[in-house]
Parts: structure tokens; sequence; C-alpha cells
């Protein structure tokens, strides 16, 4: 168990510390072979909800809810309430750990009929961990923790469009001030904001049916670097762009059926191929194919697009996709199923995924389920889920 433990500490944390030239790729290790962008602090990119959960990971242009502030803030501003409450809960690991869990609040409240706030915690606990020193000896207990506080603004335009801004402050604390390789660690701090917008049309007819179609988009953690130590080098955090549809239709007054896609891609700099046994006056690696990680936030957004080593063809690789569906019963019962897709040399991710939601006048429940096709999934064979609380159908209960 400390072994596995000891892994996961590795593999969240001391990534941060290692330097660019370690794990260098060449041009044989490049064909056909895994060259996935990493960042910092990838629990920002985890679905907190199981709504979105069950459906695939697709939620940017979904219908309003209290989830909205991961997936697309600017849905707030059409939320069906004036106010609204989630609290999810995810296992991670299960099968091997059982103390790995992430945990996500999240809610609006609305100031008027253009403008809603929304707030949202997200707080991942890696569990304890038992540092030892070089004879294995434990020297001390520490538990690795991750979270984000967000606070959005959104506001309706037009009775069909909205627009928001979020902000978010990052806090990582992996190691607890324990020295690395000799090197005293801290926890990283980052700041980043979301620009969303999210369009709907509800006048819209598909034969003899009501229907809607949605537009959302989101590009979310555009904000600082993370680092751990004072003299290390900085990690990109998990800047991400998110564009999705999604349409809805209504067959009568109690079956509809929602159909949404989403794709992403992270804005962050690709690994480039460097040189095999080559460096320049510095005794840093010489790039072969694809431009310097090692730029400021901005620059690696913009370089992003086409930095890949493998040029356009690998660019297209590093989209994720997703696709969901849900049906609703007099809006009060919900069957789900989705698939996520990532290609093999970008991290190999594929899983379907299943969930049932159910709303009462108060509260309501959502349940996911993941069913990986390849078997490396943390979340595999895992149930999650969400309680959300309707304010407004508790006033009109009393």
């Amino acid at each position: 168990m400390k072994v596995v433990r000891y892994f996961l500490f590795i593999s969240f944390g001391l990534v941060a510390f290692i330097k660019p030239s370690v794990g260098q790729i060449n041009t044989d290790q490049l064909s056909g072979k895994i060259n996935t962008v990493t960042t910092a602090v990838p629990f920002l990119t985890i679905a907190p909800d199981s709504r979105s959960g069950g459906m695939g990971d697709v939620g940017v242009a979904l219908s309003p809810d209290a989830n909205s502030m991961h997936w697309n803030p600017a849905k707030f501003a059409f939320a069906p309430n004036d106010m609204g409450l989630s609290i999810s809960y995810t296992p991670w690991l299960r099968k091997l750990i059982p103390d790995i869990n992430l945990a996500y609040l999240s809610g609006y409240k609305r100031i008027d009929k253009q403008q809603v706030i929304g707030i949202s915690l997200l707080y991942f606990s890696l569990g304890n961990i038992t540092f030892t020193d070089v004879v294995g000896a434990p020297t001390q207990q520490f538990n690795p923790n991750e979270f984000s506080v967000d606070a959005a603004y959104a506001r309706s335009f037009t009775d069909n469009f909205s627009g928001s801004i979020a902000f978010r402050f990052i806090y990582s604390n992996l190691t607890g001030g324990y020295y690395v390789g000799g090197i005293e660690s801290h926890p990283g701090m980052a700041y980043a904001s979301d620009v969303s917008i999210y369009y709907r049309n509800k006048d819209l007819r598909l034969r003899d049916y009501d229907a809607t179609w949605a537009f959302g988009a989101n590009i979310s953690n555009i904000g600082s670097k993370i680092s751990y130590t004072s003299n290390s080098d900085k990690d990109f955090i998990p800047i991400n762009l998110r564009i999705g549809t999604a349409y809805t239709i209504d067959f009568d007054d109690y079956n509809s059926l929602t159909a949404a896609v989403d794709v992403n891609k992270l804005l962050v700099p690709s690994p480039p191929l460097y040189y095999a046994d080559s460096v320049d006056v510095n005794n840093d690696p010489v790039i072969q194919s694809g431009l310097d990680p090692n730029v400021s936030v901005a620059v690696g957004m913009f370089h992003s697009f086409y930095d890949a080593p493998g040029g356009f063809s690998e660019e297209m690789k590093e989209i994720t996709y997703s696709v969901g569906m849900e049906y609703w019963y007099a809006k009060q019962f919900a069957i789900r199923g989705g698939y996520f897709y990532e290609a093999a040399t970008k991290g190999n991710r594929k899983f379907f995924t299943v969930g049932v939601g159910l709303r009462l006048n108060v509260f309501g429940l959502d349940f996911a389920y993941l069913v990986p096709v390849n078997q490396n999934n943390p979340l595999a064979n895992t149930l999650r889920f969400s309680l959300l609380f309707n304010f407004a159908g508790l006033n009109a209960k009393k």
C-alpha cells in the first residue's frame, strides 16, 4: 500500500521538479509513441458532477444548473431558478486506495433578470502518505491536497445570448514542505480566469415537435504558471478550450431527449522533438521539430495551435471528443449515456458512461458510472453522485 501511495505522490507532485531535459523525445520515440501534453494541477480538468459525468463528460452547452461553473459559467444567466446549490463526490482509484477523492460544491444566486453570480469549491485529496528517508525509515505523515475557489459573473445580453467571466484561486500542497532532491518545496499557488459564452434558441421546430438548440464555448484556466520550489521551472496549468453544442427535442409534455457534443483542446505547449545527444552552448537540448515550450502563458496559448512536432495531424490528435444523450420523463426522471475519446498517443482515455437522475420539489440526485475501454482509468467501475438543492421548490413547498 505504501508503494502505491508513493507512486501516486511521484505522479502528481514530482513532475513539477523534473527539468525539461529529462524524458526528452527523439525521432525513434515519436513515431507512434505517446507524446502527451502534460500540465500541473490536472484535477482542474476532472468532470466534477454526475450529470455530465454520466454523459461522457459533455457540459458546455447543456441546459444550465448549479454545476455550470465548471463547464460554462455563462449558462448561469439562463438558470431557471433564483438560486441553486449542488454537492458532488467522486471516489478516485477506489479499488486501490480508499481515501483519495474529489469533492465539489457549486451554486449560483440571481441578482436580477439579466445578472447572476456563481461560486464553487473544488477539493482534491490524495489521501495519507508516509515520507521516508534514504534507508526507508518513516519521517512524517502528510495528506497532499489541492483545491480551487471560483467566483463568476454572468449576464444575458439578449433573450438568447449570454456571457461570463470567472476568477479562480488555485492551491496545490503536494509535499508539505518536504525536501525533494535536496530542495525545499512549498505549496504551489496560481490565479486564473475563464471567459465563456452561451447561446440558445428555444423557438425551433423539428417536424411536429418543439426543439431547442444551444451552443457554448469556454476558455478556462487562463492564468499564471505554478511552481513548487523557489528555483524550479514553472509549469503551465491546464488552460483549456471547450466548445460544444446540444439539441433537445420535446416530444410532448412528459418526454424529451437531448443529444450533446463537446470538443476540448489544451492551450499549452506540446512537447517538442529533440535531436538525440545534442545540446547547445547552455547545455540545453536542441529542438529538431516543434517549438520551445519554455515560453510565456500568452505565447504558449497561441503556439498550442501549431507547435506539435508531428504537424497538423498531431495537433488534431490533441483534441478530445465527448458525446452524450439524456432522456427525461416528466422532468423528474432521467437516463443518460455517453462516450469519451482521446487519441492513443495523447493519453489514450476512452470510456463509456451511464447515469440516472431524479428531480423532486426540493432536491435532486444524479448518479454516474464509468466503464473504461482501456483498463487504466482511475474512475473505472466507480459510482459517483451529485446532490442538488432547489430553493425555489422549497419556497413553493412552504
